[in-house]
């Protein structure tokens, strides 16, 4: 049988199709555009997510045979608010996961109703790009749309919601919208009432392996498929990945180099971090993890390339790069603010140490390794909790730097693990689905089988040590800057 993964990412939503052993026939990727009204707002149109979701499926099952199709699943971009009308209409255009407009609801949140409070509803703290500051956000800014909402949704959710009719979201993805009860697996009813909604408003939570339905009729026959596939509630895009790279079970770890970047360790238990500096959420595989996000990673490289030097040849730019751990120059890779471990949405790119010597390779260096270092803060707040980490696996458009994984490891003074097929969510989400169709009886099962490690990055000590002492300096800069963070907004 054939499985799709949807990947609804940031910039463009990429389809995979797979078959029932692992074997990838196809992937197909459609662009859409991002919209910044505001400094610091960021906003999409969902319906650019379904045109282009619906063309992208039409070309990926163009050469199969289509009756093999049996289900489809989701990984996606987290956080964001789609609220649709009494007639299933999009009422504003989506407020997505990297959008700082809500730092007075933020501060709301945290200060007023209390970090305590929301731990103890939630396991989580409030952050700019969460659900809940959002959604108060319409309420106090366009009361006008918050009046008319019917139903709240996450990205994802929104094109199961028109593959399949049914308004749904799985538990890993409604663990980051701040109105979810983490621990228990329902939603919040404190954070309903303090948000101002009601559950009906809110769509029904599936474990991220559970079918939600059938494709509806339409659907079928646009694309030529049987009605009998399945639709599957899928995952937010880092624990999507997370079961593209095989971080199940307990104690595992993957760290994603996307447009954000993340560290993920999975666990069979439920935990919280006391100062709530990593996200405690639901995981896909029926279980919990601790996370740290930084909001902008691999989408640092893409801005310093394009936008500021205006190279398309990321190769050979790191190519220049010869002397690791020496770089005299840091960078702060705060461009959107930041999230984990700082919660500052006020936070900015820096660049700080230049020189008269210094060269185009050592801005670029700076970027790469700033990313790594930025990294490297939630991967501490995970040693102080007692979590041992020796290894982790990588994945994202940044995993496919042979140089960015090198300064990785040896930033981090671990293993990296490189996968054989580097896709994340667009994986993990056809593995859900095959799941769900009975193809494999768990999520670890389907991981064990399918995910193969075929090279390990292993840190260098001298290097190591060079960057741990690079490391110690990089964390005094954020401390010293912070103060002018507040000023220069």
């Amino acid at each position: 049988m054939l499985y799709i993964g949807v990947d609804l990412g940031t910039s463009a939503v990429k389809l995979l199709l797979m078959e029932g052993n692992g074997t990838i026939k196809k992937i197909v990727s459609r662009e859409y555009p991002i919209y910044f009204p505001h400094p610091g707002w960021s906003e999409q149109n969902p319906e650019d997510w379904f045109n282009q979701t619906m063309d992208g499926l039409k070309e990926l099952l163009a050469d199969c045979d289509r009756s093999q199709v049996a289900g489809i699943s989701f990984g996606g971009q987290m956080h964001g608010l789609v609220i649709l009308d009494k007639d299933d209409k999009v009422i504003r255009p989506a407020l997505l996961w990297n959008d700082g407009r809500t730092y007075e609801e933020c501060d709301y949140l945290n200060n007023v109703i209390g970090k305590d409070k929301l731990s103890e509803y939630t396991a989580n703290i409030s952050f700019t790009g969460f659900t809940a500051p959002k959604i108060l956000w319409v309420k106090n800014k366009e009361p006008e749309n918050f009046a008319r909402i019917e139903k709240i949704m996450l990205p994802k959710d929104y094109i199961a919601y028109r593959l399949s009719g049914v308004h749904c979201t799985d538990v890993s993805d409604a663990s980051g919208m701040l109105i979810f009860d983490v621990k228990n697996r329902r939603w919040s009813k404190e954070m309903l009432e303090i948000c101002g909604i009601r559950e009906e408003q809110l769509a029904k939570v599936y474990e991220s392996y559970e079918a939600v339905g059938n494709v509806l009729p339409e659907i079928a026959a646009e694309l030529d498929i049987p009605q009998t596939v399945k639709v599957v509630a899928g995952a937010g895009d880092n624990a999507a990945a997370a079961v593209g790279t095989g971080t199940v079970g307990d104690g595992m770890c993957n760290i994603s180099l996307g447009t954000s970047g993340t560290i993920f360790i999975s666990s069979e238990k439920f935990g919280v971090d006391k100062n709530n500096a990593l996200h405690a959420f639901a995981h896909a595989d029926g279980h919990y993890h601790l996370m740290g996000c930084m909001l902008s990673a691999a989408s640092c490289n893409k801005w310093w390339m394009d936008e500021i030097i205006g190279t398309a040849d990321y190769a050979g730019e790191q190519a220049k790069i010869t002397r690791l751990g020496e770089n005299h120059v840091y960078f702060l890779p705060y461009l959107m603010g930041e999230r984990s471990p700082h919660n500052n949405p006020n936070a900015r790119g820096t660049f700080i140490g230049m020189t008269m010597d210094t060269s185009r390779a050592d801005m670029t260096q700076a970027v790469l390794e700033g990313v790594a270092f930025a990294l490297r803060d939630s991967f501490e707040v995970a040693k102080s909790l007692g979590i041992h980490i020796e290894r982790t696996k990588i994945c994202g458009g940044g995993a496919k730097s042979p140089l960015w994984k090198k300064i990785i490891a040896n930033v981090m003074n671990i293993k990296v693990d490189v996968i054989e097929s580097e896709e994340g969510p667009a994986l993990g989400g056809a593995m859900l689905a095959a799941v769900a169709c009975g193809e494999y009886a768990t999520v670890e099962e389907a991981a064990a089988k399918l995910v193969k490690v075929i090279d390990t990055v292993d840190p260098d000590p001298e290097l190591a040590a060079k960057y741990e002492e690079r490391y110690q300096q990089f964390k005094e800069i954020y401390p010293a800057c912070k103060p002018l963070f507040e000023i220069i907004k």
